[in-house]
């Protein structure tokens, strides 16, 4: 969906040196972080390109990215995540992702940009799409300009995948754009479908309270993890009926939810695992394998890791979450708490 503009009456492009500055002053935007549930990697590219479509199923959850833009009246442009960057236009900033979210805006300068997260980059929790897709929709309402989830997913999508060629796939950008627990159908046109999954109030809460993160303490950035898992040993063929495995793992994913029979769904983390950790076998994923199992000895239906695969969170469901805890704690790994967000990225402040 091409975006709707609304011009502000005072100005004819808000952030230039000279002219009246915005309605806006301070803009803020809450974009949640997420799981992925099944069927997550058949969301690359490379994959759904050539094998018709990739299905997943993905939960935003309350972690989320706050993208903060507000008026910079020296006129320059100020930038602070990691680092600070002050810079004169839009295109000196050197962080990639804020720069392109900058040029997509039409935001050349006079404006300031912070970013805070609940979480770290590098978790496997889908920071940077979170990041993208949360930051568009401050420029864009900083700009007058109204985008559905859809078009801000898409967008998001075009910088990372086109604009910056990270390998990387779409499921982080359009579950931190959509919320709630969701299906998305990723075709080889690049059209993206999207099913919203209509779960009992009763399964919801369920899932809510079993669900358990635990941090590894390791940390790696989804296009290393992915550009690792491309050079090693697995063949592309090999690789293929992998992630068509891991597809049919989404569909079932979603029948078992919708079924409500939540100890098959935990039961299926464990079998995605197992293909995860067949197209990368490292150090770090034995001993991801072995934390999973200690987990399932200490009665979790199930466990996986989140993310790329290159460090994170391990996902487990479990009824007896005080064993589960124990056992996590006691193999020095930290309980991270959280619910499901149904909202998707939005507008926390405008003023």
């Amino acid at each position: 969906m091409a975006p709707h503009r609304q011009p502000p009456a005072s100005c004819s492009e808000p952030g230039q040196v000279g002219e009246p500055f915005s309605h806006y002053t301070l803009i803020i935007t809450q974009t949640p972080l997420r799981i992925s549930l099944g069927g997550g990697g058949t969301d690359l590219p490379n994959y759904y390109r050539s094998h018709g479509h990739g299905f997943l199923i993905a939960a935003a959850i309350t972690k989320y990215v706050y993208l903060a833009v507000n008026e910079n009246f020296d006129g320059d442009t100020f930038v602070r995540y990691i680092k600070n960057e002050r810079v004169r236009v839009a295109d000196e900033v050197q962080h990639p992702l804020l720069r392109e979210c900058l040029r997509a805006s039409g935001v050349r300068r006079g404006v300031e940009v912070t970013s805070v997260a609940d979480v770290p980059a590098g978790t496997g929790l889908g920071s940077s799409g979170a990041f993208a897709v949360g930051l568009l929709k401050a420029l864009m309402h900083y700009q007058h300009i109204t985008m559905s989830a859809m078009a801000l997913a898409n967008e998001a999508v075009r910088i990372e995948l086109e604009v910056l060629q990270e390998p990387i796939g779409k499921q982080d950008q359009f579950i931190a754009a959509f919320g709630g627990i969701t299906g998305f159908t990723f075709k080889s046109d690049e059209s993206v479908e999207v099913e919203r999954l209509n779960l009992s109030r009763e399964v919801r809460q369920q899932m809510e309270e079993n669900l358990l993160l635990f941090y590894t303490g390791t940390r790696r950035s989804a296009s290393e993890a992915l550009k690792s898992e491309a050079i090693g040993n697995f063949s592309q063929d090999s690789l293929n009926t992998n992630l068509s495995d891991t597809r049919a793992i989404g569909y079932e994913t979603r029948d078992l939810l919708l079924s409500g029979d939540l100890a098959g769904f935990g039961q299926i983390l464990t079998r995605q695992w197992k293909l995860k950790f067949d197209r990368q076998q490292t150090d770090f994923h034995l001993a991801v394998s072995s934390w999973i199992q200690a987990g399932i000895e200490a009665g979790a239906y199930g466990g996986k890791l989140v993310g790329a695969g290159g460090g994170g969170f391990l996902l487990f469901y479990a009824d007896r979450k005080k064993d589960l805890r124990a056992a996590m704690s006691g193999l020095g790994l930290h309980e991270l708490t959280f619910g499901i967000d149904y909202e998707g990225t939005r507008l926390a402040v405008t003023r």
